[in-house]
């Protein structure tokens, strides 16, 4: 028998508009895709890039960004550094083969709890659609592909000094 898969989805959400948006839908009992785990940050652009690498590497399927709409920080420009990091953090991403949906940034407002479940409905639906990312088992996969490498090197090559990676 299969199990159906749950996509596991890390979201980091601004203290100000889209964490007070995930509140306002709770009290509201707007019913939402339970996957997604928020972790309540100041400002949008206070996340750094290597926070969602992390995230994709400890075993993430999918990672939604929510911030302020622009205009909108209480920080006056910080989801405009966050809109400038995260389209460079998006090509980043697509050289690394994670694309198709498994990133997403938003723009709610506090007051738009409607549009937090409708968001983490979407993100958890496409990324259950496109299936487990698994970067934890790439990462040995890849660390086997230089292990092999490196014997094939070392068995036997023009230099006779051991490669270390």
């Amino acid at each position: 028998m299969t199990e159906k898969f749950e996509p596991r989805i890390v979201a980091f959400f601004c203290n100000w508009c889209t964490y007070t948006a995930a509140d306002l839908a709770g009290v509201s009992r707007l019913k939402y895709a339970p996957n997604v785990r928020v972790i309540r940050v100041m400002c949008s652009g206070r996340v750094d890039p290597q926070f969602v690498l992390d995230a994709f590497a400890r075993g993430a399927d999918g990672v939604l960004l929510g911030g302020c709409h622009p205009g909108d920080c209480h920080y006056a420009e910080g989801n405009y550094k966050t809109l400038r990091r995260m389209r460079m953090l998006e090509r980043m991403l697509k050289g690394m083969g994670i694309y198709d949906g498994r990133f997403r940034l938003e723009w709610i407002s506090g007051a738009e709890g409607d549009k937090v479940r409708a968001v983490v409905n979407e993100i958890t639906e496409k990324v259950r659609a496109l299936g487990p990312l698994d970067m934890p088992g790439k990462f040995k996969e890849w660390d086997k592909e230089i292990e092999e490498l490196e014997a094939h090197i070392n068995q036997g090559g023009p230099r006779k000094e051991k490669l270390h990676v």
